[in-house]
């Protein structure tokens, strides 16, 4: 978000709020919580900070519904600041594709070695039923992205 605001980019700025709007509405149809009321409140506020300089009257009316009597301004807050420890993923999602056809995903570490991707693509079993029969001429290996299989 401060990238795309720097950047002038208000485009890709917007679309990271609807990201995060569209991450607290699924999280609140997920199974119920019981500290999600805390966290969709803690989200909410995130938004209403980040929208300020593109919305800032709809800003300020989300925040003071959120503290009420307090008299306190998102003008008045610093700008949000990302915990480089919370952007680290624990996994990737990879597509595993035979001759160009989507088989499967497959979860692994990021940056996982290719072989290890390669054999976790081999042992999904709607890959492995693809696979089933045919010599694989190739394996192609994109990093973090996607495994695909080509087959004669």
């Amino acid at each position: 978000m401060s990238e795309a605001l720097e950047g002038f980019a208000f485009n890709v700025a917007v679309a990271r709020i609807y990201e995060l709007a569209n991450a607290v509405t699924e999280a609140e149809r997920a199974k119920p919580e019981p500290g999600l009321i805390w966290a969709r409140r803690e989200a909410l506020e995130a938004m209403a900070r980040l929208i300020a300089p593109a919305m800032p009257h709809l800003a300020e009316e989300v925040f003071a519904r959120l503290h009420p009597g307090t008299g306190s301004l998102v003008a008045d807050l610093p700008w949000l600041e990302a915990d480089p420890a919370l952007l680290v993923a624990e996994s990737v999602t990879i597509a595993v594709q035979v001759m160009g056809k989507l088989r499967g995903t497959i979860e692994v570490p990021p940056d996982a070695a290719a072989e290890t991707v390669i054999a976790a693509a081999e042992a999904d079993p709607n890959v492995a039923k693809a696979l089933d029969g045919k010599r694989i001429v190739k394996r192609v290996h994109v990093p973090n992205r996607i495994v695909n299989f080509v087959t004669a």
